[in-house]
């Protein structure tokens, strides 16, 4: 019953809609009296407006009148996002003209603020008051050159202390217009397949020198390309009420000099469903809250970090397997994709996550960072090399992009959490380099060659520097540390644009390569490949942003895994690739639509599994689990995908929703999840089941949830 509290916040973001406005030009804060004046009369009128009522309200001190005196008053002020007056610096000859003078800016009314692009904006004057009165000139707005950054109501003058520092220094530090320099940095697009597919097509037209394998991506590697600026624009909403803003069209809290800029934004991941299987609970739901910052310093160097505190329960196929990947210490689960859970009330897990890095770009060819998220490499749904299926992880890579080529250097520190290798409550210790070569062969063909070993933390060597080599080849390095000193893996990926609206991608992994094992057809364990081919299809048959995408994938048993478990290829018992590990073949179809803010998903996924009968005893593994040593192993040869326990799973997924704010891709949204789980034989661990889930939810769209389990 507490969880339909949470219903009445989620719908009552329906409520609220407007008309979206799109205005190039600069508009002049507005008087009641402006009100109803054409466009080309707004200066004039808040001009005439403002002096009429200074000359009228105005009262010269008796002092200044019983010297006769004829002068000047300088009077800096700005009209703040808000509609107020604001005095920024004021001069005159007495200090009762500059209380006068307060006084009257302190009756002002509040206005309709300036706007641009129907967002409020603060715009500054500079008015010289004449005494007498009557010989007042106009008032002069100050372009951005002349802006000052001083806003204290207090000052009267300008002070400085005896070394030339400014006393009103602390005052000085003001947020100039915000420009939105996020799409304009080195901060990474946070990885969320819908929000790809609305550039995708731009990002890969013919003729372009772009890269589109290697996740994620700069938003300035793409701002040249998909003007992300622009395209928020247009769904912007005419708000000038703060709260209306920051709901529909802004970040929470933003800041711009000319020097950094930073953001603040608080983020929601608020979900509630029914699992129409799980006759136990009466509802799913995820509560997660989020602090999201990100900035700039300079025009090289920039951050992000964002903090989620959540709590959930799933559908119960859901819950089974993140409770059967569940790490050593006694917590009951890991959540996929996020991390490490702890119980929470009634059968519900709490799992908190932290991710961020900071981003250094030294020159136009090379882009650093060092953090803690993840990263992928393909074109498709899934990736067989590196996905982001796993827990966020440390990470240090570099960026490199000249000519036709993007060379991508990932150095990873992985968890293994088996109970089997836990020492003293700390969990083992492992890393992964992986190089990616991505090469424009000619204006339509991309051809990515990719290499990954993983070591462990074995004789206390830590780090092996020799993995810190940047170029290719780490094969002959893991022979050099030893047979067992580590495990590679290589891969090829692939892409070609038949048009600008369509194209072709492909991957193919092999884990172990043994060419007489590979072509001498008996399907020795040692064949360890994968392989994936996948279309995309953008403006679908003429209809404007219908995106539509086939998807093939197959990986065969024992690929990922390795004689040493602590060797495969997983991180917090999730694998780093594909998330059903190996042994199945695929097929997926998903179709996307968005129109203005409104947008749509259909995904459906028809699969061919194989398990292990039981994991108990030697020689049971047949080959789908990655954290099982292929010591054990069923067959030598004679090895095909599913075999073991064959299992035929369906998963379709249907999404429908609403992005309440461009800039930070918070959505209210419904989706309806249909699976169905039939294995040949019934086991403790895999039995035959069908799942319908339903779910309402408010998210702030930066990460991707998979469910398709």
């Amino acid at each position: 019953m507490k969880y339909i509290l949470l219903l009445p916040f989620i719908f009552l973001s329906f409520q609220v809609a407007a008309q979206d406005i799109n205005m190039s030009s600069e508009v002049y804060p507005e008087f009641e009296q402006c009100e109803n004046v054409d466009y080309s009369n707004q200066e004039n009128c808040f001009n005439r407006t403002l002096t009429s009522f200074i000359i009228s309200n105005f009262k010269v001190p008796e002092i200044v009148r019983g010297e006769n005196y004829k002068g000047q008053l300088t009077i800096i002020f700005e009209v703040d996002e808000e509609g107020k007056f604001q005095l920024i610096y004021l001069d005159a000859a007495y200090d009762e003209l500059k209380e006068e003078t307060r006084r009257v800016f302190g009756e002002l009314p509040v206005v309709k603020p300036a706007t641009y692009n129907s967002r409020p904006i603060h715009m500054q004057f500079k008015m010289p008051l004449r005494i007498p009165l009557e010989n007042n000139t106009q008032v002069k707005q100050l372009d951005d050159k002349e802006e000052i950054t001083l806003k204290n109501e207090g000052v009267q003058e300008i002070k400085k202390v005896d070394n030339g520092k400014d006393l009103n220094e602390f005052a000085k530090i003001k947020s100039n217009e915000f420009t939105s320099p996020r799409y304009r940095s080195q901060i990474n697009i946070p990885l969320s397949h819908e929000f790809y597919s609305r550039f995708d097509k731009e990002f890969n037209q013919i003729g372009l020198n772009t890269h589109s394998a290697s996740k994620p991506y700069l938003f300035d590697e793409v701002n040249d390309y998909y003007d992300f600026e622009a395209q928020r624009n247009k769904l912007l909403k005419s708000k000038s009420s703060w709260g209306g803003r920051k709901l529909w069209n802004e970040h929470l809290f933003r800041f711009q000099t000319e020097d950094y800029w930073f953001t603040v934004d608080a983020g929601l991941d608020m979900q509630i469903g029914k699992d129409f299987e799980d006759k136990e609970h009466d509802f799913t739901y995820n509560n997660t809250r989020e602090v999201i910052i990100q900035g700039g310093l300079g025009k090289n160097l920039n951050f992000y970090s964002v903090i989620y505190e959540n709590q959930g329960r799933f559908a119960a196929y859901y819950n089974r397997f993140a409770e059967s990947i569940r790490p050593a210490g006694g917590d009951p689960a890991i959540v996929p994709g996020r991390g490490i859970a702890k119980t929470f009330m009634d059968e519900g897990y709490d799992y908190p996550v932290a991710e961020g890095y900071l981003s250094y770009t030294p020159s136009d060819f090379l882009n650093i960072q060092f953090g803690h998220g993840k990263n992928f490499i393909g074109d498709g749904y899934r990736s067989l090399v590196l996905s982001d299926n796993a827990s966020p992880y440390p990470y240090l890579k570099l960026n490199t992009t000249f000519w036709k080529i993007k060379y991508a250097n990932t150095w990873m520190s992985l968890r293994d959490v088996r109970p089997a290798v836990t020492n003293s409550g700390s969990y083992r210790t492992k890393f992964i380099a992986n190089h990616y070569l991505s090469l424009n062969i000619t204006k339509r063909l991309n051809l990515g060659f990719f290499e990954s070993v993983i070591w462990e933390n074995d004789n206390d060597r830590g780090f092996d520097l020799n993995y810190l080599n940047p170029v290719i080849f780490y094969r002959a390095i893991e022979f050099a540390t030893g047979a067992d000193g580590g495990n590679a893996i290589i891969g090829l990926t692939g892409k070609y644009k038949f048009t600008d609206h369509f194209y072709s991608y492909g991957q193919w992994l092999i884990d172990e390569f043994s060419s007489a094992d590979v072509f001498g057809g008996e399907g020795s364990w040692k064949n360890k490949l994968g392989f994936q081919l996948g279309l995309k299809y953008f403006d679908a048959f003429n209809v404007p942003n219908l995106y539509l995408q086939a998807e093939y994938n197959q990986v065969r048993p024992y690929t990922y895994s390795h004689n040493s478990i602590t060797l495969n290829y997983g991180h917090n018992n999730q694998s780093m690739a594909h998330l059903w590990g190996s042994n199945f073949r695929e097929f997926i179809a998903i179709a996307r639509y968005k129109y203005d803010r409104w947008y749509g998903s259909c995904k459906v996924i028809l699969g061919k599994r194989g398990f292990d009968l039981t994991s108990v005893g030697e020689k049971t593994n047949y080959g789908g689990d990655i954290y099982r040593t292929e010591d054990d192993r069923v067959f030598e040869t004679g090895v095909k995908i599913g075999q073991g326990n064959t299992t035929n799973s369906f998963y379709s997924e249907l999404e429908a929703g609403y992005i309440i704010n461009p800039t930070t891709n918070l959505k209210l949204f419904t989706s309806l999840i249909y699976r169905d789980f039939n294995p040949q034989a019934n086991t403790t661990s895999d039995f035959e089941n069908s799942t319908v889930w339903i779910n309402f939810g408010l998210r702030t769209d930066i990460f991707n949830w998979y469910f398709d389990y």
